[in-house]
């Protein structure tokens, strides 16, 4: 190992041509590898089969003798209702479970905010000069894809590994009535794998907002995507926002996409009572009722949080040797070279690499030159714009494991080529 910057320019050039031989050689064996998204793979959804058989599978009846194969429910069936909110830690009533997707469920919440509000006596977003919202970065770009397809003017902040730098929160939203929202993946984040701190929760949940409709949208979808035998902990934000006298403040979203089915999983929102209300008003003119029927099969499947926990624990056993090989492979290529730092994350889907400077969109072109996609360079800020075109994100779960070993060498070679031919400008 060497640090590359100490390197003479003929040692520089030796190593240079050591890597194009082995990029070459990897040009050569024609990879055919997307690791785009962080998608299960199929060992990972073969867990759930057994919701779609016997008993669990045909069941249309709840205890309370509810049709689930009829109309109504708006909100969810009592069972399922219970179970989820223990998942998120609030009252069953201040949850309403959806379809397949939480994001389709953040999507209309803030379309429904453009049209309506989110409290009374406040103006709909859309009848305001303009609407911002804070987008901690490097982050999940589905986000930011809602923002920017409705027209929401998008402001990063920084992120760090105990959450986003709560002193430039904090300063934006004090100043800017038109701010009413940001976005927060608080545990396991994506694509970093930061974990809130009870510090950033309560800062999150207290701190003084020009505008009297801020929303904290927290969405917790890696809620119990553990890697490490010893989970990490997060604060209960709505709890929080309670104690600090702020209850409608935050809306809550997960989903169990990456627990059971990715497409036909169940769909999580959750908030105050208040807040709860007000959403399933406006619901009650869109649908006349979920999917009750999936409902019934996840609680008859889980049965209760324990069932949840001990199935992710299959989760966690498929998904740990991919991301240790991610973990082994950068240490024995990367380290002491001083070209690159990573995240080492203790759940969720995601690797986030940090290159020297200007160098991440090079690297990911290369990659794909050699057959292997990664998620477009920008993707984790705003615009898709990274602005120092620095941020990598590794989605090791779908691909086997021998694939990601033969990916992040190629992955690794690439970092090294591009950074020699930067230092060397």
């Amino acid at each position: 190992m060497a640090d590359f910057k100490q390197l003479s320019e003929q040692e520089s050039q030796e190593m240079k041509a050591q890597l194009m031989e082995r990029y070459r050689k990897f040009q050569e064996r024609r990879i055919t590898l997307d690791m785009t998204r962080g998608k299960p793979c199929t060992a990972q959804l073969d867990l759930a089969l057994g919701m779609m058989e016997g008993d669990t599978g045909k069941a249309y009846l709840t205890k309370e003798g509810l049709d689930c194969r009829n109309y109504g429910g708006l909100d969810g069936i009592p069972a399922a209702k219970t179970l989820f909110s223990e998942y998120v830690e609030v009252e069953p009533e201040e949850l309403i479970l959806g379809g397949n997707s939480s994001l389709n469920m953040m999507h209309d919440t803030i379309l429904r905010a453009m049209v309506k509000g989110v409290m009374d006596g406040a103006s709909p977003w859309g009848q305001l000069p303009k609407v911002k919202f804070l987008c901690p970065s490097p982050g999940y770009d589905r986000h930011f894809f809602i923002c920017e397809f409705l027209g929401i003017e998008m402001i990063p902040v920084d992120m760090q590994e105990d959450g986003p730098v709560m002193s430039q929160v904090e300063e934006r939203v004090a100043n800017d009535e038109l701010i009413k929202g940001i976005w927060c993946v608080p545990k396991y984040s994506n694509p970093t794998g930061a974990v809130y701190s009870d510090e950033a929760v309560e800062r999150l949940a207290e701190m003084n907002t020009k505008a009297v409709d801020f929303r904290i949208f927290w969405d917790n979808a890696y809620a119990v995507h553990h890697l490490a035998d010893t989970p990490v902990p997060l604060k209960n934000i709505l709890e929080a926002c309670k104690q600090a006298g702020n209850p409608e403040r935050v809306f809550i979203f997960a989903s169990t996409s990456k627990i059971s089915f990715a497409g036909a999983g169940l769909a999580i929102m959750a908030g105050s009572q208040t807040n709860m209300e007000w959403v399933k008003n406006q619901m009650a003119f869109q649908t006349i009722g979920p999917d009750k029927m999936n409902q019934l099969r996840h609680v008859l499947f889980f049965k209760n949080a324990a069932g949840i926990e001990a199935h992710m624990k299959k989760h966690s056993a498929i998904l740990k040797p991919k991301f240790d090989a991610v973990q082994s492979i950068l240490i024995k290529e990367l380290a002491d070279k001083k070209i690159a730092n990573w995240s080492k994350p203790q759940g969720g889907y995601f690797v986030s690499i940090d290159t020297m400077e200007g160098c991440a969109a090079a690297v990911i072109k290369m990659a794909a030159d050699a057959g292997v996609k990664l998620t477009p360079a920008g993707s984790a800020y705003p615009y898709k714009k990274d602005p120092l075109d620095r941020n990598i994100r590794i989605a090791p779960s779908f691909p086997p494991l021998e694939d990601i070993q033969a990916a992040m060498e190629l992955v690794a070679v690439c970092i090294q080529l591009v950074s020699i031919d930067k230092l060397s400008m």
